[in-house]
């Protein structure tokens, strides 16, 4: 028996923190990270605190170059060599890029449309992104209201 694996067309996790009193530097980036469920609570493997860290500090960069930045960030920090594969590196580009946070230009990538982050946050995540996640969850409440109402 074949299992039918369903996969949604976009998730983001959002999660409430502390305010961001006190934390600065990769700190205040790993925060937002975990605020939007780029990476889970606990998780090692937070190569992608560095790559956005790289990204909102250097303009247009290609995946190679921020590899290297990535890369001697964490040997700067003594942070351990974990997800830093080229593959894992154009891996969470991607999942940057999937949720609008950053664009590909030619072969560099840049926050997206070169905006800042409250603006991206707005017209990119919140107005575009998470209203259509939204959307679609009200019709499947829709959906199943409709359902239960034809079965009485």
């Amino acid at each position: 028996m074949k299992v039918h694996k369903e996969l949604p067309l976009a998730e983001m996790t959002l999660r409430r923190y502390e305010k961001p009193y006190k934390l600065s530097g990769r700190s205040l980036v790993k925060k937002l990270c975990l605020s939007i469920g780029l990476l889970q609570p606990g998780d090692g493997r937070d190569v992608i605190v560095d790559i956005l860290f790289v990204i909102l500090r250097n303009k247009g960069l290609n995946s190679k170059e921020i590899e290297e930045k990535v890369i001697s960030f964490r040997k700067k920090n003594k942070l351990p060599l974990l997800g830093i594969a080229s593959s894992n590196i154009r891996r969470q580009l991607k999942r940057l890029k999937d949720i609008y946070l950053i664009e590909r230009v030619g072969n560099t990538y840049r926050l997206h449309e070169d905006s800042d982050l409250p603006e991206i946050f707005s017209e990119k995540i919140e107005s575009f992104y998470l209203k259509s996640i939204k959307d679609r969850v009200r019709e499947y409440f829709e959906a199943v209201h409709k359902e239960l109402k034809n079965e009485n």
